[in-house]
């Protein structure tokens, strides 16, 4: 029997082509369901949803074949040599390693594996103070793994070096390595070269400007100032308080004419930001005009058994007293007068207070009781102005003892301003104090005062930490509560401390009280501990070129 195929034709007598469906029809059927909506290219034995992903094949390999090739676009330029000594290879794959880890992604018990992606930024501090260059394979990585961490950017993109610069104007994931380069990644001018540095200041970007006075305050701040001077009328208000942060580096008695002018902007956190540079300047004029303020609202009196300080905070906030910086208008919560009084006290020179109040030293006048309820808000003001004026004398008086039975010491409020304080004071004496402090108070508030000391830790502080450790795990408690402190150790201890833990590998004798499997935790615990001491250890000579006998590989103490 014959068959008789039928071949629709056009008009004109030529075969007729269905159309294909587009792109957008195919989408729509199949989020529809070929029960709804059949698709067009359905043919006579055929499942609607075999044709359908028939189809949408056809359709992607016709798309990509219909592309038309784009303009050549200009090859870049080659990326500039890199001048600095090559990584160690040891040192390579070791980084490597950091930047491929995954242990801490997803939150799980991480075992006694060492985490390694938290010393990733150990590492590239080290590496930076060797001065080595990155190897160009690991920038795609080191670029990625900064874009995801904020804290890395620094160091990741110091020992990235240019070529990091280079790749991040071809993608644009990377964008904001050029945002973090000085001036944008944009070569500074030479600071003698003046009509450069006009012409830069003149018609450079924002970060251009930034970045060059910047330079320039390093270099040379009276430079810097005229500069900004220059042009400071005619800048927003969002430039101007950028412009003024710029000072505080190189701060000194020359700024004060232009930070005076400062005073009068139109823009509040312009005056406030000139007002909190002038009192850190104990001889300028806005200083003394606020210790005459509060040295009219603190006094000692000897009216009782024992002298005290007796508090009379101001009635009102003049005109004069808000040109000053004093924020008239206080948060939710805080009395008027005892908000002005705190910013009063904080913009005080702290030197002005020994010859107020009879010639005590700052820890006499610290032991003085205050009357009225007044101390927490005066001691808080003077925690803020030994802060503010790197006053290591005040700090130790605020602080007080670390064994003091009050956790908080005689003047400080909180532990952010026990940590603000401890940061006045210089390495060995701030470790000291924390290592006091965890002898007799134990962990639970060590946390941030830990986060100020210099890393590695001294050996004091570390066998303190240690010893706490200890204690919590004989108290059979589980380690968990002591992960922030356990995480910095990781980080912080010397590695030389390592073989002293090893007394602790052990899984302990549990006590009747004890958490149920809580010495198990914590064997594991130290067990990371220890490993990742040794893994730091190693991670050091590696780093270390061959001839030097520092391991540490003078990396800085911060």
């Amino acid at each position: 029997m014959e068959t008789t195929e039928t071949t629709e034709t056009t008009e004109a007598g030529e075969p007729h082509v269905p159309a294909s469906p587009s792109w957008e029809d195919l989408v729509t059927t199949a989020l529809l369901g070929t029960d709804r909506r059949p698709p067009t290219a359905a043919t006579a034995g055929r499942e609607a949803p075999v044709a359908l992903l028939d189809a949408a094949a056809v359709a992607v390999v016709r798309r990509r074949a219909g592309l038309r090739a784009g303009p050549a676009a200009p090859r870049p330029e080659p990326a500039v040599e890199d001048p600095r000594p090559v990584l160690p290879d040891a040192a390579a794959r070791r980084l490597a390693m950091l930047l491929t880890d995954r242990s801490g992604v997803g939150g799980g018990r991480r075992g006694s594996s060492p985490d390694l992606m938290e010393l990733l930024p150990q590492w590239l501090a080290a590496a930076n103070a060797h001065g080595y260059a990155a190897p160009p394979q690991s920038l795609p990585a080191l670029l990625d793994a900064a874009r995801g961490r904020t804290d890395l950017r620094p160091a990741a993109l110091a020992f990235a070096g240019p070529r990091a610069l280079w790749l991040a104007r071809l993608n644009p994931d990377w964008r904001f390595a050029q945002r973090s380069a000085p001036g944008g990644g944009t070569a500074l001018p030479d600071p003698d070269d003046d009509e450069a540095v006009q012409r830069l200041w003149q018609e450079g970007l924002f970060a251009e400007r930034v970045a060059l006075l910047g330079a320039l305050r390093a270099r040379t701040p009276a430079l810097a100032r005229e500069l900004l001077a220059s042009t400071w009328a005619t800048e927003r208000a969002e430039d101007r308080l950028m412009f003024l942060d710029s000072l505080r580096a190189g701060l000194s008695a020359e700024d004060e004419p232009f930070l005076e002018q400062a005073l009068a902007d139109r823009s509040r956190n312009v005056r406030a930001t000139a007002a909190e540079l002038l009192s850190a300047l104990p001889e300028s004029a806005l200083a003394a005009r606020m210790a005459v303020r509060a040295g009219a609202c603190v006094a000692v009196d000897h009216t009782g058994e024992v002298p005290a300080i007796a508090v009379e905070a101001p009635l009102e906030c003049d005109p004069g007293m808000e040109r000053d910086g004093v924020v008239a208008k206080p948060p939710a919560g805080r009395g008027e007068r005892s908000w002005w009084l705190g910013q009063l006290v904080e913009a005080t020179p702290l030197t002005t207070w020994p010859g107020r109040l009879g010639g005590r030293t700052p820890r006499q006048i610290v032991d003085l009781p205050v009357a009225d309820d007044w101390q927490n808000e005066l001691h808080a003001a003077w925690c803020r102005a030994a802060v503010r004026q790197h006053d290591a004398e005040w700090s130790r008086a605020l602080l007080g003892s670390p064994s003091a039975p009050e956790a908080g010491g005689p003047g400080a409020v909180s532990l952010a301003e026990r940590a603000k304080l401890l940061a006045t004071l210089d390495a060995g004496e701030r470790a000291a104090w924390v290592a006091g402090f965890i002898a007799t108070h134990g962990l639970s508030e060590a946390f941030q005062l830990l986060g100020v000391c210099a890393v590695p830790w001294t050996a004091p502080l570390g066998r303190a930490v240690v010893d706490a450790l200890n204690i919590a795990r004989d108290a059979g408690s589980y380690p968990w509560s002591f992960s922030g402190v356990m995480g910095l150790a990781e980080r912080c201890l010397d590695p030389s401390e390592a073989t002293r833990l090893d007394g602790l590998l052990a899984i302990p004798d549990e006590r009747e009280d004890a958490s149920p499997g809580a010495g198990g935790y914590w064997a594991e615990a130290f067990q990371r501990l220890v490993t990742t001491l040794r893994l730091r250890a190693t991670m050091a000579e590696e780093l270390t070129p061959p001839g030097t006998d520092d391991p540490s590989g003078g990396a800085p103490r911060s």
